[in-house]
């Protein structure tokens, strides 16, 4: 799935805005947000937990303050794959917010959306759309139809109908939140017309490019690749002008963009494009986050399918380490790695070292760790 939209609340103070004046609480969640914004999850969680603790002791347990440090580490731990504690967060912090803001306010559409982000990353779809729909109807509601959140609600929804069933709907979702961000971001340029059938390009925006990243999935999906292909091109094209040649936020459009080569059997064309998303999660995440082992993963399945199994074999096997050190032996990523392990064992005709990876994949799964 396209990565869905999440909100981080109280972060709109710049770190190096933050003066002697300014509160303890500030300084840490800035500090915090200042670390997450690099990949630095392990500092931007010290300094998220640090704000919680001031929170609490400063504010008390049912300040708005707290609400929004909670959200933030909920987030961060959904990253990770800590899915129980992110949910026990955000569910808090829902609570504090409605008590002190009352149940229609924006803040309270963005950690609803975030609930419903979270439901989708764990496979609740139903529970998700539930929410996405909630905060897309809060935020219509107070921020006005034509507010930017509520092009990243259309989005986040729309999201979840790229299937058979629900293309239409999907298209037409993004359609509007496309519309939204044109006339929202004021361009000179004529605009921004989405069909079926065509896209008129114009927006040099990010939040344009997180539409088209959309957009070109769902036609990837139908099988229409000449409406996909320059889709990911412009897409691309305009995160690389925003954001620089070596920003994580390349890393959706590369996959994405990869995997369209891929499906079509255009292997030497998404090659480069998983390497490249490999590089720029390693030098911005680290040698052990898990959206490295996510892009290994990725490009061992394309190796494999290449019949390059020897770099295959190395990369599912650093990808395995990963997640089992970033997940813990026992959760669901950990099984699917396992089991694209194990098909490769296959193919290199060892399938006795093949046969206790699928074993223990069934054994994880069966007993729902990690959930």
């Amino acid at each position: 799935m396209t990565r869905l939209a999440v909100a981080l609340l109280c972060l709109a103070l710049s770190p190096a805005l933050v003066s002697a004046q300014d509160s303890l609480w500030e300084k840490y969640m800035a500090a915090g947000a200042e670390s997450y914004g690099k990949g630095q999850l392990a500092e931007a969680e010290k300094m998220w937990l640090a704000a919680r603790k001031e929170a609490e002791s400063s504010f008390g347990p049912d300040d708005i303050r707290l609400a929004a440090t909670l959200t933030n580490l909920a987030e961060l731990y959904r990253r990770q794959g800590k899915y129980p504690q992110a949910g026990w967060l955000l569910r808090r912090a829902l609570g504090i917010t409605k008590k002190a803001k009352g149940s229609h306010h924006p803040q309270v559409a963005s950690i609803v959306n975030n609930l419903g982000t979270l439901y989708a990353t764990t496979g609740r779809m139903d529970a998700a759309e539930r929410m996405f729909r909630r905060a897309l109807i809060l935020r219509e509601r107070t921020l006005g139809p034509d507010s930017l959140e509520v092009a990243s609600s259309l989005d986040n929804l729309a999201l979840l109908y790229h299937d058979e069933d629900h293309f239409q709907d999907a298209v037409q979702l993004h359609r509007r939140a496309l519309a939204i961000r044109e006339r929202a971001l004021g361009p000179s340029h004529p605009g921004v017309t989405v069909s079926l059938t065509h896209l008129a390009l114009g927006q040099d925006h990010p939040d344009v490019a997180a539409a088209l990243d959309a957009l070109a999935e769902l036609y990837r999906k139908q099988g229409k690749f000449a409406l996909a292909e320059p889709l990911y091109k412009q897409s691309l094209a305009i995160k690389e002008k925003a954001l620089g040649a070596e920003n994580p936020g390349l890393v959706p459009t590369l996959n994405e963009a990869a995997l369209f080569y891929q499906a079509q059997g255009k292997y030497a064309d998404a090659e480069p494009l998983y390497r490249r998303a490999l590089t720029i999660n390693e030098k911005t995440f680290g040698p052990n986050d898990p959206e490295l082992a996510k892009s290994l993963n990725s490009l061992a399945e394309l190796c494999r399918k290449e019949s390059k199994f020897g770099e295959a074999e190395s990369l599912y096997k650093r990808a395995l380490a990963i997640g089992e050190k970033s997940y813990g032996a026992n959760h669901p990523e950990v099984a699917s790695l396992l089991e694209n392990y194990a098909v490769l064992l296959h193919q290199m005709g060892r399938e006795q070292e093949a046969a206790p990876l699928e074993a223990r994949a069934r054994a994880i799964r069966s007993n729902g760790s990690g959930n």
